[in-house]
């Protein structure tokens, strides 16, 4: 929705120099923003100041898999025995006779630390456990925290498997969630990742009309 001239030339003075283009020129082409010093931004550097310097995709997602339950000892054992094994056949058993058996919460629990300790290999063996559950649904916040711990990492090949698996889950991020993934990859040193994402968030249905039309 647009908003009253006074409002857009005052996110502008601020950086966001997108809404004053669109006080201007309903329609300019978004591949053709200048920063402050009138110099066209190109590629990473310009979804860099398009996410940085938007307000709303600034505020913090409130991801269902952040309001965790309290590890239990359970949990606390399995991390422990999966950071032992880490592979191999025991590792296997161990996921199957250990991993899989957890309940629900206690196994929220696990990822998000495994998550929170930027342990990529034994991430993904648990996000593989969570999507194989009985109770599991397609989630843009599960989503969400895998994406934003492989950005932190680096994590390419990984990265595309669980984006993979959300566009065959029909999983849809909206505008905040896409800027903060974008901004993500982009700081974590993957520019064409961010790219590419960013490209999937323009022909995204979820993205308001006004973002849509500038990105045209």
């Amino acid at each position: 929705m647009l908003r009253a001239p006074g409002l857009l030339k005052h996110r502008a003075t601020k950086g966001f120099v997108l809404a004053l283009a669109l006080e201007t020129d309903p329609s300019p082409p978004f591949l053709s923003r200048c920063d402050a010093g009138d110099r066209p931004l190109a590629g990473a550097s310009l979804l860099r100041h398009h996410f940085i310097h938007s307000p709303s995709s600034s505020r913090p997602s409130l991801s269902i898999w952040r309001r965790k339950k309290e590890m239990g000892k359970e949990g606390l054992f399995v991390i422990h025995q999966l950071k032992r094994l880490r592979s191999g056949p025991q590792f296997d058993q161990f996921m199957r006779t250990h991993v899989t058996r957890l309940l629900r919460t206690d196994l929220l629990a696990v990822l998000a630390e495994l998550l929170r300790q930027d342990n990529i290999s034994l991430s993904m063996k648990v996000y593989e456990a969570v999507r194989k559950e009985i109770w599991y649904h397609p989630d843009m916040f599960f989503y969400r925290d895998m994406l934003m711990m492989l950005a932190r990492n680096k994590g390419e090949e990984e990265t595309r498997r669980v984006w993979a698996d959300l566009r065959s889950e029909a999983v849809r991020f909206d505008q905040h969630t896409y800027g903060d993934i974008v901004r993500a990859f982009t700081d974590g040193g993957l520019p064409h990742l961010a790219m590419e994402i960013y490209g999937e968030m323009r022909s995204s249905p979820t993205l308001p009309s006004l973002f849509r039309s500038a990105s045209s």
